[in-house]
């Protein structure tokens, strides 16, 4: 939650001037919650940075003018749209999504509490003399488009999917490190059964078929985020107009411009994926949510866009190549999410020891890529390739007697690992460590099984 995530009634945020230039008062509380700052003001809310002083922790409250009631003094449309954020208390719980944690629908001044997001929104980085690296602005791009899949599976269409409503996390050198898709006082929730506002959200983002109050799916939203990765490549969005008349026309009517040209680095195969979001036509768009992310994350993977010198896998990668691995299977979007967080990614050349006899055992390995071979007394009992574990016996074992490797485990191939301490695993949430114990007894079950039909064993292990 940040400043710019106040309003829905511009093409894009705006603060309103503060009458005769100062601000207004700030109260000590909202709520239970005391007030330390104000973030922001808009047409319709302002937000503060607040204390939760029963958890210890700071959360972002949205105060909503006017009253909740359809006949408060600013009118109907306000009252929809804190109706719209309320809904979705507490069910939107993804790494990329700012959370609403509680809804207060007071007469006078209803609020919101949501997860307090310490960054700046992508309007920053929409200026032609402020642009991001091209490999991060996919990698921004892939994250919201997990994101917005997760939230359509709840049955939620953002509809307002636009550079104020994506919250940039920064470090200390200003680079972007995560994004948070926030605000969803516009969105169409599939599973309500009440009545919903339509035509709402930012008109230099809105697909042609929001334009014309129809009905949407993902593919809505799709267009939109296409329509934000053009204005982060750009500098500009894909349409713009001095009147409302003539931008809508643009967009019911004329093709995007090319990016190629527009930027150093634009390749014909970025250029590509960003337009295919933009067509026209829903079905000539991505399919689905996991299709237009693969396409961003191939950009990456096949280094279809210029990367930066000496740069990581990147967390749009990793995810992917988490959902490849079969340990992983049965993990959803969030826990993967997790991993790629909380896991420790190394590479190893051929004929590193990764584990030696006789060591303790303190960390297990997942092999991403590459092969490993195991020598008991110097002679190779097994080889491991991607999607395996291993060391995981001895990490599990339950004294310290037993937690000594007993064979060699050697690098046989260039090699790519995940691996986990009892420190990093325990970071996880408890349902996250609950599919690492099912993936360790699959894949105790699977060498049993394999024990025994190297030794010609009558009896079967299923």
């Amino acid at each position: 939650m940040s400043k710019s995530d106040l309003t829905h009634s511009d093409p894009d945020h705006c603060d309103l001037p503060l009458d005769g230039g100062g601000e207004p008062p700030l109260p000590a509380y909202v709520g239970k919650y005391r007030i330390l700052k104000r973030l922001g003001e808009g047409a319709t809310s302002e937000v503060f940075l607040a204390r939760d002083e029963f958890r210890d922790t700071e959360v972002a409250i949205k105060r909503v003018r006017g009253g909740s009631g359809e006949d408060g003094p600013s009118g109907h449309f306000p009252s929809r749209l804190f109706a719209n954020e309320a809904a979705l208390a507490g069910r939107l719980q993804h790494p990329n999504v700012v959370q609403i944690l509680d809804a207060f629908p007071d007469p006078h001044e209803p609020y919101l509490v949501m997860e307090y997001v310490p960054g700046v929104t992508l309007r920053r980085f929409c200026r032609p003399d402020n642009l991001l690296p091209l490999d991060v602005m996919v990698e921004v791009g892939f994250k919201c488009a997990m994101a917005l899949s997760y939230v359509f599976r709840q049955g939620v269409i953002h509809r307002d999917v636009k550079p104020a409503n994506l919250l940039a996390v920064l470090d200390a050198q200003g680079q972007v490190t995560d994004i948070k898709v926030s605000d969803f006082g516009s969105a169409l929730n599939l599973n309500s059964d009440r009545t919903q506002i339509h035509r709402v959200g930012s008109l230099a983002y809105m697909s042609p078929e929001q334009l014309d109050g129809g009905d949407l799916d993902c593919r809505s939203d799709i267009y939109s985020l296409g329509a934000v990765l053009y204005h982060l490549v750009a500098g500009r969005p894909p349409f713009d107009a001095p009147a409302q008349a003539s931008l809508m026309h643009q967009i019911y009517s004329q093709a995007p411009a090319t990016l190629q040209g527009q930027r150093g680095g634009v390749t014909p195969e970025l250029d590509a994926v960003i337009l295919k979001a933009l067509a026209k036509e829903p079905q000539d768009r991505y399919d689905d949510w996991e299709s237009f992310g693969r396409a961003l994350s191939d950009l990456v993977a096949k280094q279809l866009v210029p990367l930066a010198q000496f740069q990581e896998v990147m967390d749009s990668e990793r995810f992917n190549l988490l959902r490849s691995l079969d340990f992983f299977v049965g993990f959803d979007d969030v826990q993967l999410w997790e991993v790629v967080h909380r896991a420790r990614w190394r590479r190893y050349s051929i004929g590193h020891s990764l584990y030696k006899k006789g060591q303790e055992g303190n960390t297990f390995h997942i092999i991403a890529h590459g092969d490993l071979e195991v020598f008991r007394d110097g002679q190779r009992v097994a080889q491991l390739g991607a999607g395996t574990s291993v060391g995981e016996m001895a990490y599990l074992a339950p004294n310290p007697d037993l937690r000594r490797h007993s064979t060699d485990v050697l690098v046989a191939s260039p090699c790519t690992t995940i691996s986990f301490t009892p420190e990093s695993l325990g970071q996880l949430s408890e349902q996250c460590q609950h599919r690492f114990d099912s993936a360790f007894i699959r894949v105790l079950v699977r060498r049993l099984h394999a024990a025994h039909e190297a030794l010609a064993h009558p009896r079967r292990i299923l």
